[in-house]
């Protein structure tokens, strides 16, 4: 189990480029059975998935985008106030190493805005489920939906499919209340984009490193 674990560890990765091709309705009720799984708080299992396929994928992505363009962003949890030291600096590798992927240059901002904007394009994915918690668990039940969407991320990469964990997509609550109409008590947590990744695509084939534990772990003996 381990050695499985950790080749599915070793083998996911963000997809930012799928195949239009649907997952077939089993399989994605297997991935969540599987995500159920998660662990939570006082076992409340505080997150609600609406999962999107066919024409209400397409739906979302033309809505989205052209509220993107002229909408505010307006969050139901407050993004990074800034990213400094170690964390500034993985962020900057990351973006370094999808930019290089596409061969956009550092003062081609018009590329990067279009890369950008293809977080709500959903990278052409088939599918995306938004994961949303109840208002009143506050930080424990967002917390408890970041287990889930990690758990939903490592059973996708299990069932040979690719998945984004997107939370550009939360940057734009206000509309995916409206859009999905969620209930007055619901949160936006994030989206994720799901389905098969386009192996043959350059944006595909980077791999974003990991801190050594040394680095990430203060032991305490005495």
């Amino acid at each position: 189990m381990h050695r499985a674990l950790d080749r599915i560890l070793a083998e996911r990765f963000t997809c930012r480029q799928f195949r239009p091709d649907p997952v077939p309705r089993a399989v994605v009720e297997e991935l969540l059975r599987l995500a159920q799984r998660t662990p939570s708080w006082c076992n409340t299992q505080p997150w609600h998935v609406h999962l999107t396929e066919g024409a209400a994928t397409e739906r979302l992505r033309t809505r989205l985008t052209a509220h993107v363009a002229t909408g505010t962003p307006a969050p139901d949890f407050p993004f990074p106030v800034q990213y400094t030291g170690a964390y500034r600096e993985r962020r900057r590798a990351c973006g370094h190493q999808l930019y290089d992927s596409l061969g956009i240059r550092k003062d081609d901002q018009e590329a990067r805005l279009i890369q950008l904007l293809r977080n709500f394009e959903l990278f052409d994915a088939p599918h995306v489920a938004l994961v949303t918690t109840e208002a009143d668990l506050g930080v424990y039940g967002a917390v408890d939906c970041g287990l889930y969407i990690g758990t939903f991320l490592l059973a996708a990469q299990s069932l040979g499919l690719a998945a984004a964990p997107q939370a550009a997509l939360a940057s734009y609550s206000d509309f995916l209340r409206d859009h999905f109409a969620l209930p007055p008590g619901r949160r936006v947590v994030a989206g994720i984009a799901f389905g098969y990744a386009d192996p043959g695509h350059p944006v595909n084939g980077f791999r974003t490193g990991r801190e050594d534990t040394g680095n990430a772990t203060t032991w305490h003996t005495d």
